[in-house]
């Protein structure tokens, strides 16, 4: 797959290069959720020796949601202006060596530092992945796409724990485990340079693949005399707000499942293996689910429904059904423990993935960027807030309001989403909101 030049079709013919680039930003994810959750998976051991307690773990969990909170928008900002292919290289680069540098922290205060500019560096993945979804895929394609990319989250969350912990019993230490999951983040990096560009680019694609993307698209890339983007512009769309609002109120559920997980398993008098081990449930859950989402999505624009339509039915079918995870309250039986949470977490990953694939459908790919950075802050306060609550809550009183909260809130984030995030009558004068 040698690239050849910068002109497309120059270098030698490649089938579905789009599929290849969607290849590369699922293994970027994964690898991104490896080197995160490495943290989360030593948990009840890095707690146990270093006397944490679960306000003092939240605390260093944050460390990681204020940075990636407020680089979320920024990121997103830059990407727009710096291009997907040295925006996310340059991501990576910075967040592997953190993560590398992890390993030799020394307690409460170093670990939340290292989390903190590990936060900052794993910022870019979600508008990243994206930005060149809406650059590499058509209308029809992209929630597949992004049910793709978006599953590493939940391969890499799963697959975590059995890293670490093999690591961990094999050296009798957890620090290696850090230098090693961070190390590969540097192994994609070669793939990433040597083959991303924009299609019109691409020197390995195809004639007839190139014109199936433009045809598909809802907006081309080429933005010469385009209106400038910036936040305050694309912070007028109510459908902004709507991004942004949904987030904030959906997307805590996923960081529970990451980084709550294993201790609330433990805390409901399960062993350290079984807590970490439980992990792949919820995990295997969510990988269903976005490509069950995106699956679906796809189905109904097939039958001839509008893109927005069927995204929003995706969203209204699955929210709601989220209310099965207060059942977790009733029971205190593993299997059915599992099984719940494999649910909810299937169920939060359908509505995941429409949260990610709408904003390539409403807005033009040169503010996908900036939106979806705006959206990712939205997300990381919700988070922020839920994270502290969530420690503070387990230690005073149970795990339990928590999960009862986490059942009923992603209901009101679908009503919002779905209210917020319609099409126009009208077409947007400056071309930034799409007919969706």
């Amino acid at each position: 797959m040698a690239l050849a030049g910068t002109e497309p079709g120059q270098g030698r013919p490649v089938r579905y290069v789009r599929w290849w680039i969607g290849g590369l930003l699922f293994l970027v994810t994964v690898i991104n959720y490896i080197d995160r959750q490495t943290l989360s998976a030593l948990a009840p051991i890095l707690q146990q020796e270093y006397g944490w307690s679960k306000s003092d773990y939240g605390f260093i969990l944050n460390a990681f949601r204020v940075s990636y909170t407020v680089m979320q928008m920024v990121f997103g900002r830059i990407l727009d202006w710096i291009g997907t292919r040295r925006g996310i290289g340059i991501s990576v680069i910075f967040y592997s060596i953190v993560g590398a540098l992890t390993a030799t922290a020394q307690g409460f205060r170093s670990f939340a530092f290292f989390r903190f500019l590990l936060g900052a560096g794993e910022a870019t993945n979600n508008p990243g992945g994206a930005k060149a979804v809406s650059e590499w895929f058509p209308a029809r394609e992209r929630a597949w796409a992004v049910a793709l990319f978006n599953s590493g989250c939940s391969i890499g969350g799963a697959i975590a724990p059995f890293i670490v912990l093999f690591i961990y019993r094999y050296f009798d230490s957890w620090r290696p485990a850090f230098l090693i999951t961070a190390s590969l983040g540097f192994f994609w990096l070669l793939a990433w340079w040597k083959f991303y560009r924009k299609p019109e680019d691409h020197p390995n694609i195809t004639a007839e693949e190139l014109a199936y993307i433009q045809q598909g698209r809802s907006s081309s890339i080429d933005d010469a005399g385009a209106p400038r983007i910036t936040w305050r512009k694309v912070l007028r769309y109510r459908q902004t707000w709507g991004l942004i609002l949904g987030r904030f109120l959906l997307d805590p559920f996923w960081f529970l499942m990451a980084e709550w997980y294993a201790l609330y398993l433990k805390s409901k008098g399960f062993t350290l293996g079984q807590s970490v081990l439980g992990f792949w449930a919820p995990f295997l859950g969510a990988g269903l689910g976005n490509f069950f989402a995106g699956g679906l999505s796809s189905y109904f624009i097939n039958r001839g429904w509008a893109v927005g339509k069927s995204r929003r039915a995706v969203l209204l079918i699955f929210g709601p059904s989220m209310l099965l995870l207060s059942l977790a309250t009733l029971t205190s039986n593993y299997y059915l423990l599992l099984l719940i949470f494999a649910y909810a977490s299937f169920a939060y990953a359908c509505c995941g993935t429409m949260f990610l694939t709408l904003p390539t459908d409403v807005f033009h790919t040169r503010a996908v960027g900036t939106v979806m950075g705006l959206g990712g802050t939205g997300a990381g306060i919700g988070t922020l807030i839920s994270t502290y609550l969530i420690g503070l809550i387990a230690d005073k009183i149970s795990f339990e309001p928590v999960i009862v909260a986490a059942s009923i809130i992603p209901t009101v984030a679908t009503i919002i989403f779905v209210t917020l995030i319609r099409a126009n009558k009208k077409p947007d004068p400056e071309g930034i909101l799409l007919y969706f």
